[in-house]
């Protein structure tokens, strides 16, 4: 009975090491410093601030099984407006695709995979808007997000506001990888 037991617990110990010893999905950029910090070229032009608003390279890696699409989003927890700030929703990214370009949320350009759509950000148009917190407040968080999706489509278009676009993410996530970056000024 004790070999019984002692074997079981062996089993079930190999069992859940194989499981935990699957890689992670995953976030990275090469534009975003070791050090999380944002640079002036991921900074808002306007709103007083005056960086490049240029979105950053980003690549993601081990996405669970069954996705049929991503979705990136950037939000800020830190904005003094009772609910965050969303700077940059994109979905319906194929899931062919494990990377995007820096400058892919330039709505003018045509740097996102085909298919793919950028929904309004909290600044009030479509595409990436920069970091911009208040002068003299502490850092913010800026969560870049990568989404792993169980639908090859939402049904959102370039009006549709941050908090749709989250609830339409929400309701068919599989996991989520992400990148917190901070900035102040």
């Amino acid at each position: 009975m004790k070999r019984i037991a002692t074997l079981a617990a062996g089993v079930l110990a190999a069992i859940s090491f194989s499981v935990s010893a699957a890689p992670a999905f995953s976030i990275s950029s090469t534009d975003i410093p070791k050090d999380h910090r944002l640079t002036e070229n991921q900074v808002f032009q306007g709103f007083g601030c005056s960086g490049g608003n240029v979105s950053p390279q980003l690549a993601w890696k081990n996405p669970p099984v069954g996705t049929k699409s991503y979705a990136i989003t950037v939000y800020d927890p830190d904005a003094p407006t009772g609910s965050g700030w969303w700077h940059w929703t994109v979905v319906n990214i194929p899931a062919d695709i494990n990377a995007i370009p820096t400058g892919a949320g330039d709505s003018a350009k045509t740097e996102l995979p085909a298919g793919a759509v950028q929904g309004r950000n909290d600044f009030g148009y479509s595409g990436f808007g920069g970091a911009c917190p208040p002068a003299g407040a502490k850092p913010h968080r800026y969560q870049f997000t990568v989404w792993a999706l169980s639908t090859d489509k939402l049904p959102i278009d370039s009006n549709a506001s941050g908090a749709l676009v989250g609830f339409m993410l929400n309701s068919n996530v599989i996991a989520k990888a992400e990148l917190t970056a901070s900035y102040g000024r």
